[in-house]
């Protein structure tokens, strides 16, 4: 029984391994850019979680080599693409290691708690990113990061300051559930 505990472990440890190290060189190839930034640190959490779950049983702590191993797509719009897949393929593996795992219900909370992170947050931003990244060209010293020019049209001044005038991306129903200024 311990050795399937440390076997879907194990799966688990080098696919959160492996997110961690593409995300990290996404990041030096774009830049500092979402929602790579976000997903790289719930990745760090992840990772923790699980060690958590080594220390606890005991179990040897296998190395991550992944950082020399991955590759970088060529656009963000890929990048993005290959996450969105990246993240469908996690929540398959999550259920396959549950089932591997119904004698220890600590291990299958942290299970159940990394595949709804992956299902309903980092696939959603994927989602997100891939339908908007766009593939354009950036000036030299520019990260996507820094180039808003995609989402631009959504920025307008708002009721919710007293002048009227301050500018923002609307979110979810706009100016904080006010009317833009119109």
């Amino acid at each position: 029984m311990l050795e399937n505990l440390a076997s879907a472990l194990a799966e688990a440890l080098q696919d959160e391994y492996k997110a961690r190290a593409t995300y990290r060189a996404i990041l030096d190839r774009f830049g500092a850019v979402r929602p790579f930034t976000n997903i790289l640190a719930s990745e760090e959490r992840h990772i923790r979680a699980l060690l958590a779950i080594y220390q606890r049983y005991g179990l040897p702590i296998p190395e991550d080599h992944w950082a020399a191993q991955v590759r970088v797509p060529d656009t963000l719009t890929q990048a993005c693409e290959e996450g969105v897949q990246a993240e469908i393929e996690n929540g398959a593996m999550y259920e396959r290691l549950l089932a591997m795992t119904t004698a220890y219900p600590d291990v299958q909370r942290v299970f159940r708690q990394l595949q709804r992170a992956s299902q309903e947050n980092h696939l959603r931003a994927f989602q997100r990113c891939a339908s908007r990244a766009g593939d354009r060209p950036l000036p030299p010293g520019r990260s996507h990061r820094r180039d808003r020019s995609w989402d631009q049209a959504e920025v307008t001044p708002c009721a919710a300051s007293p002048s009227g005038r301050r500018r923002h991306r609307h979110r979810r129903g706009g100016c904080n559930g006010l009317k833009p200024v119109t």
